[in-house]
């Protein structure tokens, strides 16, 4: 296969490029999916992802390679802030769950796919066959309807109507009327409150919200999950591991893959709180075993030709924090937002944690290689294990458990007493709308 030359101190630029692209995407997806739609934004997000890859098939250098992984980042910023908020909107308060984290495995069987194939193609066939996803994905998504709840936002009651009939299984039109006018009554509670970044950030009501969503989602980047991923390869080189590197990513592609499609039967079965506490602590224990490695190798200086024959262990831990991961956190932590914050700063709280996630991912990737040199893989794979710890203790004393409830339960269990308090007064606005769905202006003015 062939590969682009490059130096050691490109690797991390390399690795740390698309994260850039990716918070741009999601500050994108921010004023598109509420202007145009959850379904626009979702189908605007092959058009950077196709023209990345066609960089790479017509030029090939270091620093183009870190274009198109910035091109990358940007679609993948936008359909992942789009497609979270897509499908906690369209589901059933039964399956959200699932449904939302099932996002993540495909995510997961996608890497998996170029984990497989990379290895036995060459450089330039791996990439044509890159560039036929984007219209495969495009032409898939086309047939998605618009989720009722944006609908409703704009005042299109009819394409929200067939919305519902299109995602739900109703014998009778009641039911969908009657699921219809719960929707409307929430859009219009939500949408006369502000949705900018100021209210977002000065709002008592969202501020444990905040609170548990930005917590997670930096300890799910601390614990090393994107550094491992990115430097894999080099981390096995390292451990002096007795395995062909292909068949280590092939194995480490497949795990998280197949722990990806658990998850997403896990999430409404158990429930995230108790998924969220005990892959924190099972991947501290994973990754405490990978670090008990190097620190034999690194800091009891035991020879290399004694542990080669241990070399798997490294591997080992590695997978299995995997594994464990990816049960939990890794895949409800994209979850959360969705369901935590009212339709309002939905969209501007997801863009502002995938810009958080996306500078941590940044930081952390780019500062890997020389935290290595400073303190080792000992010191680095403790840190990782220190901060699930972290995470678990976080997620033992602050989330909540939200399986099995609607948004609007969800909210209640958050805000308490404020919300009712608001609900409420907007009550008296929900009644003031006509038959179209519309809020008579002078109501609203008065709330």
């Amino acid at each position: 296969m062939f590969a682009i030359p490059y130096k050691k101190e490109h690797i991390s630029w390399i690795a740390a490029s698309s994260s850039p692209g990716f918070m741009a995407g999601s500050l994108a997806s921010r004023f598109v999916s509420d202007r145009f739609g959850r379904r626009a934004t979702i189908l605007g997000s092959a058009l950077p992802i196709e023209l990345g890859t066609m960089v790479l098939v017509i030029f090939s250098n270091v620093w183009l390679l870190c274009v198109t992984r910035f091109v990358w980042g940007i679609g993948i910023g936008m359909v992942s802030t789009a497609a979270t908020i897509y499908l906690a909107e369209i589901s059933d308060k039964d399956i959200r769950g699932s449904l939302t984290v099932s996002l993540r495995f495909m995510f997961n069987f996608g890497n998996f796919i170029i984990i497989a194939v990379g290895p036995f193609v060459t450089f330039y066939t791996l990439n044509y066959m890159l560039l036929a996803l984007p219209t495969m994905y495009f032409v898939a998504c086309w047939f998605i309807p618009e989720t009722p709840y944006h609908s409703l936002r704009v005042g299109k009651v009819d394409r929200a109507r067939k919305a519902l009939m299109q995602l739900r299984k109703y014998s009778d039109e009641k039911e969908i009327e009657e699921e219809l006018t719960l929707i409307r009554q929430d859009v219009n509670k939500e949408t006369v409150r502000s949705g900018s970044l100021k209210e977002l950030l000065t709002g008592k009501q969202y501020r444990r919200a905040l609170v548990i969503c930005a917590g997670t989602k930096i300890t799910q980047i601390l614990t090393g999950s994107i550094v491992i991923q990115s430097y894999m390869g080099l981390i096995m080189k390292d451990s002096k591991m007795q395995m062909d590197l292909p068949t280590a990513f092939i194995i480490f592609g497949a795990v998280r893959f197949v722990s990806g499609v658990m998850a997403s039967q896990l999430a409404d079965r158990v429930g995230r709180r108790p998924l969220f506490i005990y892959s924190y602590i099972g991947t501290a224990l994973s990754l405490g075993l990978t670090g008990a490695y190097f620190f034999c190798l690194e800091v009891l200086l035991v020879s290399e030709e004694k542990l080669a024959p241990y070399g798997i262990i490294a591997f080992v831990g590695i997978i299995l924090s995997v594994i464990i991961s990816t049960l939990g956190f890794n895949s409800l932590v994209f979850l959360l937002p969705a369901e935590l914050f009212p339709l309002n700063v939905k969209s501007v709280a997801m863009t502002t944690l995938n810009i958080l996630g996306g500078f941590s991912n940044f930081a952390i990737v780019k500062v890997y290689q020389q935290s290595k040199d400073w303190v080792g893989l000992f010191g680095v794979f403790t840190f990782f294990a220190s901060v699930s710890l972290a995470g678990g203790a976080f997620s033992y004393f602050f989330l909540p458990e939200t399986k099995g409830k609607s948004l609007r339960e969800i909210l209640v269990l958050l805000q308490g007493t404020a919300y009712d308090e608001a609900a409420e007064s907007l009550n008296k606005v929900t009644k003031a709308v006509d038959i179209n769905g519309a809020v008579k202006a002078t109501e609203l003015k008065q709330v």
